[in-house]
């Protein structure tokens, strides 16, 4: 049987230098209205999986469907206002 602690230190060595840059937290916090987003409608379909989608569920799947298409919508906006505005033509 191997223990975990003899390649603990060979996995952990390098922790220090893989902390993600501000350019990458940067992203991710641009990127965070979307996963959210993607967050409530799988939760809403995982809440009809077991069972058959009553009226309010429907309204719960359209909803977060909405919201998640909305959060892509404003992030691709984002993105191509940054893109345009930032480089030569």
């Amino acid at each position: 049987m191997y223990h975990i602690v003899t390649v603990q230190a060979a996995v952990t060595a390098f922790a220090d230098w893989i902390e993600p840059t501000d350019a990458e937290l940067d992203a991710i916090e641009q990127e965070m209205p979307v996963i959210l987003a993607d967050v409530d409608l799988l939760d809403a379909q995982i809440i009809t999986l077991d069972r058959i989608p009553t009226e309010l569920d429907n309204r719960r799947l359209r909803r977060a469907r909405r919201r998640a298409l909305a959060a892509r919508l404003a992030a691709a906006k984002v993105t191509a206002a940054t893109t345009v505005s930032g480089g030569a033509a």
